[in-house]
């Protein structure tokens, strides 16, 4: 059978990151390896969320474990922490209940795109835009962010705008660099994308892709551009809070300011197309769980230090590293701009970092913080002798 064309497209994209996947999973089972690739746990899974899920495991009813589609309780929780966290009132009928942020992504695009409508998504970012949205027959546009900052080009972004644009993605806290961007590049975003909404005559929509937002350092202030651009979807993973990425959870919201007649077309649609996606819901025992899961996550503090650790032994060391308001991540320029070649170095002694080629700039490399304080301590030394 031959393999169609977006699927054969979505494999090119991704292969790449399939590629250190799979090597991957050989070498950080070798005893002593330090691996700071991908954002995975490497300790015991946080008591609360043990709590949380065992806590719903025992049935209550016969249907218990039924079809699911987006629980009221879930929905009605989300809605009460994205109206606290972000100051504009949600409401439960806003929400859908997803697997993870992949399946708000999913659903977000079945809303809005149609085949060889074009989205513009950062570079360097997450690097399963591009082949998500080759598989769904979309076109991604890579629009590079400051050279220099990492805040997002408004020219760069404006310049990209064809009348096939129908989507910008915003990450923020982004993956990989670590940054938040401002109110006011938010806003100045909201007012190019309304601009040029009315220019190619046809409604431009923001995603904002926010797994990390919870996962900010002290003092970093937080704006959705849910809140400044009335056409903006918000998708969200538990997974990155509570460093638990194979329990797939998440949630795709609409933004409160969108005008009424537009928000009740998508909320009317959201569970159909869900069920037509392939039941793109969260498991019951998930969903069960989630106004107890709204006021768990990992230790801020303790990632805080590990932040502060490394960024601070590199650069004395002479590297060049963006210091994150968020994530869990690390990024920084690779010796001699070989991000490859680095990489390569630091295996030779067992520790694993993320070359900057998975989020084409091979330039850089990216250092996940969610390994253990110890294994950190362990890697500095490789980290700076492979310079």
């Amino acid at each position: 059978m031959e393999l169609a064309r977006r699927a054969r497209s979505a494999e090119s994209e991704i292969a790449p990151v399939t590629d250190f996947l799979g090597q991957m999973e050989v070498l950080a089972r070798m005893p002593g390896a330090v691996d700071l690739t991908f954002g995975n746990p490497h300790e015991m899974p946080l008591p609360g969320l043990v709590a949380a899920l065992a806590a719903q495991v025992q049935p209550r009813s016969e249907t218990w474990f039924a079809y699911k589609t987006s629980e009221e309780p879930a929905r009605t929780a989300v809605a009460a922490g994205l109206s606290a966290e972000l100051g504009t009132a949600f409401e439960p009928q806003d929400v859908a209940m997803t697997q993870g942020a992949f399946g708000a992504i999913s659903l977000a695009l079945h809303l809005l795109t149609d085949p060889a409508d074009e989205v513009i998504v950062p570079v360097p970012g997450w690097f399963c835009y591009s082949p998500m949205l080759r598989s769904a027959a979309l076109t991604p546009v890579p629009v590079p962010l400051d050279a220099d900052s990492f805040d997002l080009d408004l020219d760069a972004i404006a310049a990209a705008v064809t009348p096939r644009t129908r989507i910008i993605v915003v990450n923020s806290p982004a993956n990989p660099t670590g940054r938040v961007y401002s109110h006011d590049q938010l806003t100045a975003l909201a007012r190019l994308a309304d601009d040029a909404s009315g220019r190619i005559g046809r409604r431009i929509w923001i995603l904002s892709d926010e797994p990390y937002r919870r996962i900010r350092f002290a003092g970093v202030p937080f704006t959705s551009p849910a809140t400044v651009y009335p056409w903006t979807l918000i998708d969200y993973s538990y997974g990155k809070i509570l460093l638990a990425p194979g329990q797939r959870l998440g949630y795709l919201a609409l933004s409160p300011l969108m005008p009424a007649e537009t928000r009740a077309e998508l909320r009317a649609a959201l569970t159909p197309l869900q069920l037509s996606i392939g039941w793109g819901f969260p498991d019951a025992v998930m969903q069960y769980a989630v106004p107890t899961l709204e006021e768990v996550g990992i230790d801020l503090v303790e990632l805080e230090a590990k932040r502060d650790l490394v960024h601070g032994a590199l650069s004395e060391a002479g590297f060049t590293l963006t210091r994150p308001d968020g994530t869990f991540y690390l990024w920084g320029e690779a010796p001699d701009g070989d991000g490859d070649a680095f990489a390569a170095r630091l295996a030779n002694d067992q520790v694993y970092v993320m070359p900057g080629r998975l989020f084409e700039r091979p330039g850089h490399f990216r250092i996940s913080l969610t390994a253990t304080m110890d294994s950190l301590q362990r890697a500095l030394p490789s980290l700076i002798t492979s310079a």
